[in-house]
């Protein structure tokens, strides 16, 4: 049986379709806002019903669908099938027994996995990572995620907890990060983090369009405004992504000499900015590694998109449904 829904939980969007585990193919795709702000039991009753909704409008038939994957943000017992704590959601959603609930609610085994290994094992399985047997994925958004495949099997560690590359200590005495520790990837190279240096460079009077995108309304200054800034030509905004990229590639050269993938995919909101971000990484990596053949490790775009989680997520129950 190749026929699971995939479900992608997010900070603002809930994303639902069923997936050929085998092709990557998408049916019945569904999207709504999470509304998280609702809370847990309503946010878990929509998810239960979208995914009834999907599997009804994408034509496959039930008895062919072999269960559910869910990509959540957050710390999991994934054996359990219960959320232990979700980040940038509103509501407690502290010990949710989503599993239960789901399954209840739509009679189909489900599974729970964090979002980002979901989308390191889509982006394996489907995309930018296709054809290699060990892979590092970073996931650049409000934070920065990651995940790791090796040796063609995704890498949890203890508890579903291994592949965390946005946490890695970048300086021991930097800025406090969300985690709790200081100096961390995400405060370096976040999209919050980008919008920051966009901040401080329209504050400080530097000659730059930043502020004159946004009205100088500093509020509205975005990762994707300072995108914007750089496609034009604008030397601040591309000196910012090269500070990010910069980082990023620091714990991308960590990732090398430890793990060795033969790919690094970078995904997420930020890494639409393409070339402007993953030219500073690659050659962050070449000036820093030195005893593994860089030049064999390709850093590529991710290439599912907004698709990559869900597809993770369904291809992980399909793994664990089918032993």
């Amino acid at each position: 049986m190749n026929r699971y829904v995939g479900v992608d939980l997010g900070g603002t969007t809930l994303r639902v379709a069923v997936v050929d585990t085998e092709t990557g193919e998408l049916f019945g795709l569904a999207e709504t806002q999470a509304l998280a702000r609702e809370g847990q039991e309503a946010v878990t009753a929509r998810m239960a019903a979208m995914i009834n909704q999907v599997v009804t409008q994408s034509g496959v038939p039930r008895s062919e669908i072999g269960g559910a994957g869910i990509g959540l943000p957050g710390i999991l017992d994934m054996e359990n099938g219960v959320v232990r704590f979700l980040t940038n959601l509103p509501g407690h959603w502290l010990n949710v027994p989503l599993r239960k609930a789901i399954e209840a609610s739509t009679g189909l085994p489900t599974c729970l996995i964090n979002d980002v290994r979901a989308m390191t094992l889509g982006e394996w399985r489907h995309g930018a990572g296709c054809g290699v047997d060990t892979i590092a994925c970073f996931a650049i958004g409000t934070g920065v995620g990651g995940g790791l495949v090796i040796n063609g099997r995704l890498h949890l560690g203890i508890d579903g907890t291994a592949g965390e590359l946005g946490h890695q200590i970048i300086d021991m005495n930097g800025p406090l990060c969300g985690c709790g520790s200081r100096g961390c990837l995400e405060v370096y190279a976040s999209g919050p983090a980008i919008a920051a240096m966009g901040v401080k460079a329209v504050m400080q009077g530097m000659t730059t369009s930043i502020g004159a995108l946004v009205d100088y309304d500093l509020n509205r200054i975005t990762s994707k405004v300072i995108y914007q800034a750089a496609i034009s030509g604008d030397a601040i905004a591309l000196n910012i992504f090269e500070q990010a990229g910069y980082y990023l590639g620091v714990a991308a050269s960590n990732v090398l000499v430890s793990v060795g993938p033969r790919k690094v995919v970078i995904g997420g909101g930020v890494a639409q900015a393409g070339e402007f971000l993953l030219e500073p990484i690659r050659k962050t990596v070449r000036d820093l590694v030195h005893c593994m053949p860089v030049e064999q490790v390709e850093i590529v775009q991710a290439a599912l998109g907004t698709h990559a989680g869900l597809i993770g997520a369904a291809v992980w129950a399909s793994l664990r449904l089918e032993g």
